[in-house]
């Protein structure tokens, strides 16, 4: 029975002696969880109620002492009614002290990560709708919880969602009610103004393709933003001295509180374009949570869990294993407070279940639920209430498949069909053809089919003469988001459409052609590799590159590379050529590059030293532009401009 039904039964009056002969007698003691109170049950009113059912201790309790108010108010009534001896309610409320009930509170966490705008579904992506059935039906197991998400929950998303600028993943988060979502790299895609619009609301101020949801989703017509939090506790705006966002959110569960400290990675700056973060400090994760410890002790908060947009990696063990777990997630928590009960993490789309030791040796959980919605991560909390901290935490990663075995909530259909009909139009715009699928998948010397064409697309927009005159294009890797599948449902084999486009590059970068010297042409090309930090800016990440990004390169420039244990020595300056003909270092040549790595973006920063800057077209438009000047169909080709050195 729940606590209203109880109440009005006790407001109801007890029933009289003689109508309680019409009631089955309950047998046995009252049993407080797996206490014996040693107090006979019975029957205590008209409606048969007894006096187990009547005492709550199944109920969650914030701790002991509300559970023994609890037991001394509903068991006073019947005492006054004769229905309950004085002896036998004694006997109760010193029960009710001994007891456990009360003791400890289980909370449940949902969490996901690097959700990236897939709302609808496709492919192998469940999509919001069964991501909601999944998360609503742990919900309903536990009336205490919080659903978390460890960020990039928006950036680099499908056209049904990045043409809307994202806003159709927020409104979807909304309607799922989440709790907090702590700030990927990924949400800064689009500078901080448009993130700050992400979560205060409001149209775009220049693209109409903004505030057309539907009416519930809507504030004034206009997009709502976020109606929950995001969390920045390591994002500092250098003019203010004060957080982005909040960098701690609190959720009280029956008076024990628990503390979310979101963040992202220290090294977001150096993978987003800089313009985008400009007058953004992002500091030390480990640092920033141990920071934030004692404040939240004097508040009296003991419960502490991180969200944080870095990860790890592992070697094997699925989806809740962690055999070999590596990465920038390992460093942070080994610089743990011993405060910090359980690390919520993302970025790397890997999915795991760990026990990583803090900077006390004591093992902590550390969670990731991969991408896009594919898994959840159910985790449980057991909290002692009388310390208010942690006693234990279980997790388990649960998978979401793209199938009828999950039904689609129906509270998110209207939503994402609202969308997909609004990006019918240009999603299946057949923009060109290829001869075969051009994938991303980098040979051992780093270059894809796939990162070929780009890079010739975008030298073939600006080589002409007054549109930059372009002798060489570098594409990021990281920019080329999906394969162009040669055959795909709904759609003749060999057409690429402009949806299909739209995924492989969704960033919208501009682009820029700018002079380079020779020299800093081979200073660009070791940049590439973990080590070299020659020409770095003050504040740059001293240990360089993470691991090597290897640039996609245009027709006519080759190099050959080996890595020789000497950072900024990997690449043979002979070896560069361009049409044959060796680079000369004093020599001046125009470079075409986006918008993104025109600002250093990936930590090659010698290209903030580029001269004569001049914008082009967007990526995007430059690759339509390039399947349209090749009508018969693009082929992959024999990827052999970057090649290992012997």
């Amino acid at each position: 029975m729940d606590r209203k039904t109880a109440t009005l039964l006790l407001l109801a009056g007890l029933a009289a002696p003689a109508l309680q002969a019409a009631c089955t007698p309950p047998s046995g003691n009252v049993r407080f969880g797996d206490f014996d109170t040693g107090v006979a049950d019975r029957t205590i009113d008209a409606s048969c109620q007894t006096l187990d059912g009547l005492i709550l201790d199944e109920d969650p309790w914030g701790d002991r002492a509300a559970f023994l108010r609890h037991v001394t108010e509903v068991t006073l009534a019947p005492m006054q009614g004769g229905a309950l001896p004085a002896v036998d309610r004694a006997k109760l409320i010193a029960a009710a002290q001994q007891s456990q009930v009360g003791a400890q509170l289980t909370v449940k966490l949902i969490a996901f990560n690097d959700f990236h705008g897939n709302i609808e579904a496709a492919g192998s992506n469940p999509g919001v709708a069964r991501l909601a059935t999944v998360i609503n039906g742990l919900r309903v197991a536990n009336p205490l919880h919080a659903v978390v998400s460890a960020g990039d929950m928006i950036g680099a998303s499908p056209l049904v969602s990045a043409l809307f600028h994202d806003e159709p993943t927020i409104e979807a988060m909304n309607r799922l009610a989440i709790d907090f979502n702590a700030v990927g790299n990924h949400e800064f895609d689009e500078g901080r103004a448009e993130l700050l619009r992400m979560q205060n609301g409001g149209n775009h101020p220049t693209d109409p393709n903004s505030g057309l949801g539907l009416t519930d989703d809507l504030k004034d017509g206009q997009f709502a933003g976020a109606g929950f939090e995001f969390l920045a506790a390591n994002v500092v705006d250098t003019a203010s001295g004060q957080t982005l966002f909040p960098g701690v959110g609190v959720k009280d569960f029956l008076g024990n509180k628990v503390a979310f400290i979101g963040m992202t990675l220290e090294g977001t700056p150096t993978i987003v374009t800089p313009s985008g973060v400009a007058g953004l400090e992002f500091r030390d994760e480990a640092d920033t949570v141990n920071a934030q410890i004692r404040e939240l002790r004097a508040r009296g908060i003991r419960t502490v869990v991180v969200l944080i947009h870095e990860g790890g990696l592992t070697t094997g063990g699925g989806m809740n294993g962690c055999d070999g777990v590596s990465g920038p997630i390992v460093d942070i928590v080994n610089r743990l407070a011993g405060e910090v009960d359980l690390v919520i993490s993302g970025h790397t789309h890997s999915a795991y279940n760990c026990l990583i030791a803090n900077r006390d040796g004591v093992p902590v959980r550390v969670t990731s639920a991969g991408s896009f919605g594919r898994l959840v991560s159910d985790i449980d909390l057991t909290i002692d209430t009388r310390r208010r901290d942690v006693l234990s935490v279980a997790a388990n990663n649960v998978p979401i498949p793209n199938n009828a075995t999950v039904a689609e909530d129906p509270a998110f259909t209207p939503l994402v069909a609202n969308y997909v009909a609004l990006s019918a139009g240009p999603r299946k715009r057949v923009i060109g053809k290829i001869t075969a699928t051009l994938s991303r998948t980098s040979n051992a010397a780093g270059e894809s089919s796939l990162g070929d064409v780009i890079a010739d697309a975008q030298l073939d927009a600006t080589d002409d003469a007054g549109l930059g005159d372009a002798v060489v294009a570098f594409m990021n890797p990281g920019g080329i988001r999906a394969d162009l599948p040669f055959s795909a449902p709904g759609k003749t084999d060999g057409d690429v459409t402009y949806g299909e486009a739209f995924t492989t590059q969704p960033f919208g970068n501009s682009l820029v052609t700018l002079s380079l010297t020779g020299a800093q042409i081979h200073t660009l090309l070791e940049q590439q590799f973990t080590g070299c930090t020659v020409d770095y800016p003050a504040g740059a990440p001293a240990a360089g590159q993470p691991f090597n990004r290897i640039l996609q390169v245009s027709e006519g420039f080759t190099y050959a590379w080996r890595e020789k244990g000497t950072p900024c020595d990997n690449v043979d300056p002979a070896s560069v050529q361009l049409n044959g003909v060796p680079i000369a270092p004093a020599d001046s040549y125009r470079v075409t590059v986006n918008s993104f790595l025109a600002d250093g973006g990936d930590q090659i920063y010698v290209l903030q030293q580029g001269s004569n800057r001049l914008g082009g077209a967007q990526d995007l438009d430059a690759l339509e532009a390039y399947f349209t000047a090749n009508p018969a169909g693009v082929a992959p080709g024999p990827q052999d401009r970057i090649q290992l050195a012997p």
